[in-house]
Order: C-alpha cells, then structure tokens, then sequence
C-alpha cells in the first residue's frame, strides 16, 4: 500500500509559527488515515524550529529569512530533507502540504515582504520532494492528489 505525506498542520496539529493549526476535514483525508496511508510532517519543526517562532518567507534572494530578518534556510533545508528521507522510507507516492508556506508551498509562497499577499512559487520541501520524483499537492487539489495515489497504485506503475 502507497502511503501520503501530509503537513502535520492539515490534520490539526499544532504546529504553524502562530502555534495554531489548518486541519481540513476532508473525506479524502480521512479515509487514507483510517487506510493507514499517512505519514505526517511538519518540515519546519523537524528543521528545528520552535513552536511558536517568527513568520518567515522566501525572499527574492532565495534565502528564508523570519520577520525580524534572521535566515531559517538551514532549518528549512534540514526540514525538507528530512520529510524526502521519511518519504522513501515510508512508500510515499504523493505529498499533500499546506499551500503558501515557505516550506510547504506548492504554487504559491509569501511574498517575502510579510504582507500576507501571495505570490507564485514553491517552498523548500515542495522542491525537494519534486526533485526526488514525488508529486506534491495543496490542500486545495485533494482529489488531483487522490488521482494521483490511484495511478501510482494501479501495476506496473
């Protein structure tokens, strides 16, 4: 059985910088979990970083800097290489992660002036698991990510 790499927050652990969670209830995601599908992350907390920490996003420079200007890049790189590890050990097919995150962002990242606007990219993780092959979904594109799961299962895939 294929598994899903999930953002820890999506299921309503407390792990954001704000120490608040985005549980989505969804189907979906219930069903894998009572499958046994999901392997939970949280790439900045397994990074290093705290609960709660400083707001930080991607900056044009490609650093990931906090609000008060402190690079987290190593943190980040740390988190994102740790969920690939934890992805090939567990048979992860797919990734679902919290869109905007500078972590988890699979189209769109904070600006990196922390005004709340959004802006077209990726975050560390989302990279790194693309790089190793694995494809990563928002929590906006559950059922793109069901199809996916369902593709990766069926022989010879």
């Amino acid at each position: 059985m294929k598994k899903v790499l999930v953002s820890a927050c999506l299921l309503g652990e407390r792990v954001r910088y704000d120490g608040s969670d985005e549980r989505v209830d969804s189907g979906v995601l219930a069903r894998w979990e009572a499958e046994g599908r999901v392997v939970r992350v949280c790439p900045e907390v397994a990074g290093g970083l705290p609960v709660p920490r400083p707001p930080a996003e991607l900056q044009p420079d490609g650093r990931i800097a906090d609000v008060n200007g402190r690079d987290v890049s190593g943190a980040f790189r740390a988190g994102a290489q740790h969920a690939v590890a934890l992805a090939r050990e567990h048979g992860v097919a797919v990734a679902v992660l919290k869109e905007g995150s500078p972590s988890c962002g699979s189209s769109l990242v904070g600006d990196g002036r922390f005004t709340g606007a959004k802006v077209p990219g990726q975050g560390a993780t989302t990279w790194a698991l693309r790089a190793a092959g694995i494809p990563v979904f928002s929590e906006l594109e559950l059922e793109g990510a069901l199809a996916a799961l369902e593709r990766a299962e069926k022989p010879g895939a």
